[in-house]
């Protein structure tokens, strides 16, 4: 059984990105495609408040990264590990609007997916810490002259 308004917000208009029934994802125009990836993005953005901690943190690692004068492969180590932390994020904001649209109730194994996301997050994040500290703690370290 689906929940109410399950298929008129999925339903092809004129003007929708989303194809009609029967046509293909892989048909629509790659500006469609784009669109939708955008709306995603900023919905994201707009919905999830740990943004407002991921956001700021990756700012503060970038500045320091640039302080430092941090090299190719450590901007590319940072970079890639702030992304990540990000991809994490938007997986259980999707995850979790999901179940929102899908729960009628308590359920656990719905809880334990969503747990479980919720651990990615926190072990991507632990992680690109560890990573941050180690790359600009050595560049710190470099740039204070201890080594």
């Amino acid at each position: 059984m689906q929940p109410s308004g399950f298929q008129n917000r999925f339903e092809a208009t004129s003007r929708s990105p989303y194809p009609a029934p029967g046509r293909p994802f892989a048909a629509r125009p790659w500006l469609a495609k784009f669109a939708v990836a955008f709306r995603g993005l900023f919905r994201a953005l707009r919905s999830q408040s740990s943004f407002g901690v991921h956001l700021p943190m990756a700012l503060l690692v970038v500045a320091a990264a640039a302080i430092l004068r941090a090299t190719a492969v450590e901007w590319g180590v940072l970079l890639l590990s702030i992304g990540i932390v990000l991809v994490a994020e938007m997986f259980n904001t999707a995850l979790e609007s999901l179940a929102r649209a899908l729960q009628t109730g308590p359920h656990p194994r719905i809880r334990d997916a969503l747990d479980i996301a919720s651990g990615a997050v926190l072990l991507a994040s632990l992680l690109a810490a560890a990573i941050g500290l180690t790359v600009l703690g050595h560049r710190a370290g470099i740039w204070l002259a201890l080594w």
